[in-house]
């Protein structure tokens, strides 16, 4: 499923959860998710609004805790990394998270991971990232494109003084992007509904403290400066989500066969100009092989191998069976390396993407491919209480291997201070002590 956003009035993370949920993301499902990363933290309610006379869903992220910590970039990673969370939800999160503080980053000179966010910001930050991951997963959003974006228009009062729209982190976010501002006259009148942001968060700028050298994100209101401007439309939290769903995918709504539609809300309510994105959901008519399985390559021999692991983690968020890298040695001697991806019709296309945008290739080959596989199941031993899933391979109703998964294992090596080869065998041992070994039989 290919997932079009119309970001045209302009994009926040709300917006992009709002319209997601509209076009039919479970609630329920989301919070749960929010819960696997800040359990107890927040609450996600939704409600029906209009917005320019037109329908739409509007996200709110309740805060349910007093005095949430401020959190680091590097914080929120692990945070991510450690959570029960799809591994297609995971890699979105992390991907956004991680164009928002380069941003901001390369904004202020800092090192990323310094970059703080604001006690409450964060939580909606992550409320707003890990929600719409999840929302685009349960949705089976395997692609994403979107259209030029409304970054809006004059000036507004930021931590650090009176500051052009885009405002810096946005301005690093559309490099490559196509933008247009926003006319004078779309902003003259309107009604605020329960914020004075534009889009229903206030916003994400950072802010240095006079007696330390930390860089914070702050979600604190940012003031229209420009007699009859609109200030901004596009947010850095909002813009880095398209950037890292859609890469640099900027165009018009592509060819689709239609399967749902939602419209999410911003909290402004502009007069003549509807303060929403809507996201556009179907099957694309693009080449690609009608049933199986196909095996895609690219030869690559200019690529940062330092780059290649977030290249295959990438593949397989985007809904690869399988990827690898096969060393090789092309023309005039040089060392290069195929990259392999295996994908099913339903996502030979986000797959292609994939490989297009995250490699230097010029080209992606493929040929269909037949396989046998095993019947596969999960299910969960306790080591020394920490949870550990392991993954079941059966035929035919027998046991013929069972593997725990190894980023369990790590995280609970870590929680326990033990040697991963230690938490390893511990969980081994105790899926054979529940029955799961080769040759039993897997109810």
């Amino acid at each position: 499923m290919h997932a079009w956003f119309d970001i045209s009035a302009g994009v926040a993370g709300d917006m992009v959860l709002g319209a997601l949920v509209d076009a039919g993301a479970d609630v329920g499902a989301l919070q749960a998710a929010l819960d696997a990363v800040v359990p107890g933290a927040v609450r996600l309610d939704t409600e029906e609004v209009t917005r320019g006379g037109q329908r739409a869903t509007k996200a709110r992220v309740r805060v349910l805790v007093d005095d949430p910590p401020h959190r680091t970039w590097a914080s929120i990673r692990a945070m991510l990394a450690e959570a029960d969370l799809a591994d297609e939800t995971r890699a979105r999160a992390l991907a956004a998270f991680g164009r928002l503080a380069e941003a901001e980053g390369r904004t202020h000179g800092v090192d990323p991971d310094t970059v703080h966010f604001h006690e409450v910001g964060a939580l909606d930050s992550i409320a707003d990232v890990v929600g719409a991951c999840e929302a685009l997963r349960l949705l089976g959003v395997t692609s994403v494109s979107a259209s030029a974006v409304r970054v809006g228009s004059g000036r507004v009062r930021a931590a650090h003084g009176d500051i052009p729209v885009p405002v810096p982190a946005v301005a690093e976010l559309v490099l490559g992007w196509q933008v247009h501002p926003t006319p004078e006259r779309a902003g003259a009148h309107h009604h605020d509904h329960d914020d004075h942001h534009g889009h229903g968060h206030p916003h994400d700028h950072l802010h240095e403290h006079p007696h330390d050298h930390h860089h914070h994100t702050h979600d604190t209101p940012a003031a229209v400066t420009t007699p009859g401007s609109v200030g901004e439309l596009a947010t850095p939290t909002g813009m880095a989500l398209v950037r890292a769903l859609a890469g640099d995918r900027c165009e018009a709504l592509p060819g689709l066969t239609v399967r749902g539609l939602g419209v999410g809300a911003g909290g402004k309510d502009t007069v003549g100009w509807p303060n929403v994105v809507r996201v556009v959901l179907g099957e694309t008519a693009a080449d690609r092989p009608a049933t199986g399985l196909a095996e895609l390559r690219a030869n690559v021999d200019d690529l940062d191998p330092r780059l290649w692991p977030g290249v295959l983690d990438t593949l397989l968020a985007a809904g690869a069976a399988d990827a690898w890298l096969v060393p090789i040695q092309m023309k005039k001697g040089r060392p290069a390396f195929t990259l392999h991806a295996l994908a099913d019709a339903d996502h030979h296309d986000a797959v292609t993407d994939a490989i297009l945008t995250r490699t230097s290739t010029l080209g992606v080959r493929w040929t269909p491919v037949t396989r046998t596989v095993l019947d596969r199941s999960w299910t969960t031993v306790d080591v020394d209480g920490q949870a550990v899933r392991v993954k079941v391979g059966s035929r035919d109703g027998v046991v013929l291997h069972a593997t725990p998964e190894f980023a369990d294992v790590a995280a609970a090596a870590l929680a326990l201070g033990r040697p991963e080869a230690d938490v390893l065998g511990r969980a081994q041992a105790a899926a054979a002590a529940s029955g799961i070994v080769p040759g039993a039989c897997n109810a």
